[in-house]
C-alpha cells in the first residue's frame, strides 16, 4: 500500500521507536494521527515532523473504553488508513509480582487495545478496499523467557491475532493487509534499553530506525512479519518456538539473571 497521502494512526507515539515510525511515515507522505498519554510531547512532535496534515490525539490506552475513543477521535477528521499499533507495557516479572490491576494494564494496552482499534477501524477500510492494519509486537511473541510470562503471552497473542485475521481479509478479497512487526532488542530506545539491562553478548541489536524500516517494508509492501533483529537473535527465536524444552534450558543460569535485571528496571513502568 502506498503511504503517500493516508491518514495514519500510530500508538505510543512519543517512545523512542514511536519517534523513528512516525519520522519515517512521514518522511513517506503520510499524515500522522500521533497517539501517547503525553499532551505536550505529542504536539511537539506533530510540529518538527517533515510534512502537513499531522494531528494528536491523547490517550491513555490501560484504561478501559480508551481505544473505543481513540478510534472515534482519529476518524472525526476524516478515514484512518493505516494503523500502527505501537505502544506497549512492559511485562516482566514472575507473574506472582504482579498486581491484579497491573495485569490488566498489560493485557489491555498490549493486546485487547490493539485488537479493539483494528475492530473499530476496519469496517470503513473494507467498505473503502483499502487500508492496512500493523502491529508491533515482539521477538518475545515467538520465544518465551524467563520472567516474562506476562510480555509474552500479550505478545504471543498480538501476533496469532494479526496473522489469523490477515488470512481472515485476504480469504475475503477485502483490499486490507494485516502485518505484524517483530522487534528483538532495541538500543537507545524502547523497553529492553529502558531497563538498563545489558544484551547477552555476542547476541546484537537493532536502532529504532531500523524498526521503522521494517514498519514502512511491511505496509508498502504488504508483507505479513517482519522480523527485526539481527540473524543470531532470530535464529535463536526459531530455535525455541521448534524446540521450546531445549530452549529453556540453554537461558537458565546466566539468560534468567539477565531476564530478572530487566524485570526489576521495568517493575515501575508496569
Amino acid at each position: 500500500m502506498e503511504i503517500a497521502g493516508k491518514r495514519i494512526l500510530l500508538t505510543g507515539a512519543t517512545g523512542g521507536i514511536g519517534r523513528a515510525i512516525a519520522a519515517a511515515l512521514a518522511s513517506r507522505g503520510g499524515a500522522l494521527v500521533l497517539s501517547s498519554r503525553k499532551a505536550g510531547e505529542l504536539d511537539q512532535l506533530a510540529a518538527d515532523l517533515p510534512g502537513g496534515g499531522h494531528s494528536a490525539v491523547v490517550s491513555d490506552l490501560a484504561e478501559p473504553g480508551a481505544a473505543v475513543r481513540l478510534a472515534e477521535d482519529a476518524s472525526a477528521a476524516g478515514p484512518v488508513d493505516i494503523l500502527v499499533a505501537n505502544a506497549g507495557l512492559p511485562g516482566s516479572g514472575r507473574l506472582s509480582d504482579f498486581s491484579s490491576e497491573e495485569v490488566a494494564r498489560a493485557v489491555r494496552v498490549n493486546l485487547e487495545s490493539p485488537m479493539t482499534l483494528a475492530h473499530a477501524l476496519l469496517p470503513a477500510m473494507v467498505e473503502r478496499h483499502e487500508g492496512h492494519l500493523l502491529f508491533v509486537s515482539s521477538l518475545a511473541g515467538k520465544a518465551a523467557s524467563p520472567r516474562a510470562s506476562v510480555y509474552n503471552a500479550t505478545k504471543f497473542g498480538l501476533r496469532g491475532f494479526a496473522l489469523a485475521l490477515r488470512e481472515d481479509l485476504e480469504g475475503d478479497g477485502s483490499g486490507v493487509g494485516v502485518s505484524v512487526v517483530l522487534p528483538g532488542f532495541i538500543r537507545d530506545a524502547g523497553m529492553f534499553a529502558d531497563s538498563g539491562a545489558r544484551v547477552p553478548p555476542g547476541v546484537g541489536t537493532s536502532t529504532p530506525e531500523e524498526v521503522a524500516a521494517g514498519v514502512v517494508s511491511a505496509i508498502e509492501r504488504n508483507r505479513s512479519e517482519v522480523a527485526v533483529a539481527p540473524i543470531q537473535q532470530r535464529a535463536m527465536a526459531h530455535l525455541a518456538h521448534w524446540f521450546p524444552g531445549i530452549a529453556a534450558r540453554a537461558q537458565r543460569g546466566r539468560g534468567t539473571k539477565i531476564a530478572e535485571r530487566v524485570a526489576g528496571g521495568q517493575a515501575d513502568k508496569r
